[in-house]
């Protein structure tokens, strides 16, 4: 066994025993006050539930009226996500008595069967998100239940409270520590019995805020919708000191003063963050709740940079592109080859995306999500600007790209350029991207660049060159095309047209130096059965010269107003 089994034994065994621990303590005999619900879950997802359809972690399970825990797990990520109890929110979000009937049931069905240790749910980050579900819908739990099933609850409450006192340390640094501590803080000061745990928790806490949440609000795995849930989690924090009459620790409230504009910054004129390193756009409604209870209102200026990413926008128009060198060590398991991609949004409606993590849909999927083909960015065909594989640590990335400039200007509209060394010392080429957007937000002006320029980097490539024969280096610039972009190549084509459900319409031209097509692309969204089909604009071509520059212009068509009404904005919820 290798040393990351051996680790993860050693990890079992040590939770195993603070469990064992924990069940010798006294039960909880009460709530010191009545909880407040606030986690949010989705009435579609807890619609699908309730009619016995439970999709968790990409597999689709039918099982009406069956009890979740009978159900057999397909993998360890849907039974983590079972075990993690967010699939409460959704119920909640539901709120008829089907939906409240089955909530008590689940939960009462665990607390028989995995109450006493047993169980793949005795991480300390999911014994976090579980504890903090079901301290915010106590109430709605123990509505019209019997002493026994209130004393269940309250017992189960303590023991898992006990157990994160001795092992919520110990979770992975970053989001899984947060969750655990985060629910211990919560639980410490819900329940009575348990305030003891209340220092050590918030002491905990404070120096995760410093340690892990940088200067300007960011975090190593520089994952947007990760960075979403750690504010989410350390506004329940604050907020659950602040109605227990106890200080907010100065270093938690900077924590949420840094990684709030920090978010403002990630967010698409459609309320949606970016999707890139693992992360997709964000639980609906969560980070606007996120920002109001974090009092961040202000919005970003024309021109505005975060966590390694810049931020262009005007009028109805924001993209938003990776402009610094990819997560790395331990932070790097879910990165992306994304170095130089953008996406692009229009009032309310998503243009030009990222395909989005795969993770929910399978190993093969996790690992197509991450390549840079899958990005909004220039590729050398058949080569990431990063690579997998080649670390000690398992999925996380190798030989990665390192940005070698990155300039902005806002002295006419919003413009950004970025380059990476991706394909250096595989190709002898350095990648380049300026990205130029109006002062009106219509006209998106792009030149990637492949550039050999050093004596070495030039030696490199006229070797390739040679070996091919001066035939030269296969590259793609690929525009991912959200699944409700309807997309035509037009004017004999020499552009395509892409029209938005809100009747916006854009059209993309090229300088006529590459080869332009419209093939087949996929959008991985969480939550849904398999991938959605979709569209990507790709320009081919071939690199000969020591600098291959292509230009393209990406515009919103003369006769498209200014001014939208996007009303309709709600799609039908499909699987």
């Amino acid at each position: 066994m290798g040393r990351e089994g051996t680790a993860e034994r050693r990890a079992g065994l040590a939770n195993r025993i603070a469990v064992w621990r924990a069940g010798r303590v006294a039960a909880a005999t009460g709530f010191v006050s009545q909880p407040e619900p606030r986690s949010m879950g989705l009435y579609a997802r807890g619609k699908q539930l309730v009619s016995g359809n439970i999709l968790f972690a990409g597999h689709l399970v039918e099982a009406p009226g069956a009890l979740l825990w009978d159900i057999p797990a397909p993998d360890a990520a849907f039974a983590a996500e079972a075990q993690g109890f967010a699939w409460l929110d959704d119920l909640v979000a539901v709120g008829t008595p089907e939906a409240r009937r089955i909530a008590q049931g689940w939960t009462r069905g665990w607390i028989d069967r995995f109450g006493n240790g047993s169980g793949p749910g005795w991480s300390p980050e999911l014994t976090g998100r579980r504890v903090i579900r079901l301290l915010h819908h106590a109430i709605f739990l123990l509505h019209g239940q019997d002493k026994p099933a209130s004393d269940a609850l309250l017992t189960s409450l303590a023991r898992q409270t006990a157990f994160l006192a001795r092992r919520a340390g110990a979770a992975s640094p970053g989001l899984p520590r947060f969750e655990a501590l985060t629910g211990l803080l919560c639980a410490s000061l819900a329940l009575i019995g348990m305030e003891d745990h209340v220092a050590p928790a918030t002491s905990a806490l404070v120096r995760d805020c410093t340690r892990e949440i940088d200067a300007a609000g960011g975090i190593p795995t520089r994952n947007p919708e990760e960075l979403l849930e750690v504010l989410t989690l350390l506004t329940w924090a604050a907020r659950a000191l602040a109605e227990a009459d106890r200080d907010i620790p100065p270093e938690l409230g900077q924590a949420i003063d840094r990684i709030a504009p920090c978010l403002r910054t990630l967010r698409h004129a459609d309320g949606g963050l970016a999707r890139f390193h693992g992360g997709g756009g964000g639980v609906d409604g969560r980070l606007d709740q996120a920002l109001a209870a974090s009092a961040m209102l202000k919005p970003p200026g024309h021109l505005a940079q975060a966590m390694g990413f810049v931020r262009l926008s005007a009028g109805r128009t924001s993209l938003i592109l990776d402009a610094a060198d990819p997560p790395s060590g331990a932070a790097s398991a879910t990165a992306h080859a994304s170095t130089a991609a953008f996406e692009l949004t229009s009032g309310r409606r998503p243009l030009i995306v990222s395909c989005g993590s795969g993770l929910s849909f399978g190993p093969d999927w996790r690992l197509a999500g991450r390549a840079t083909q899958s990005h909004s960015a220039l590729a050398i065909s058949g080569y990431s600007s990063s690579r997998f594989g080649t670390s000690k640590q398992p999925g996380a990335l190798g030989d990665s790209a390192r940005v070698t400039a990155l300039n902005t200007w806002a002295d006419t509209g919003a413009e950004v350029y970025v380059a990476h060394d991706g394909w250096s010392a595989t190709h002898g080429l350095t990648a380049g991207r300026r990205l130029s957007l109006s002062t009106n937000g219509r006209l998106l002006t792009g030149t990637d660049t492949l550039t050999a320029t050093t004596p070495a980097e030039i030696a490199r490539f006229q070797d390739l060159l040679t070996r091919s024969k001066l035939d030269g280096i296969a590259f793609t610039i690929r525009f991912h095309l959200h699944p409700d972009v309807d997309a035509t190549l037009d004017m004999g084509g020499t552009a395509v047209s892409m029209q938005l459900r809100s009747g916006e319409i854009w059209v993309l031209r090229h300088d006529g130096r590459a080869h332009l097509s419209l093939d087949p692309s996929v959008y991985l969204e969480t939550g849904r059965l398999r991938p959605r089909p979709a569209w990507a604009i790709v320009l081919t071509g071939r690199a000969r010269e020591n600098e291959t520059r292509i230009g393209w212009t990406l515009a919103k068509a003369q006769d498209t107003p200014t001014g939208i009404r996007d009303i309709d904005r709600e799609d039908p919820v499909s699987l």
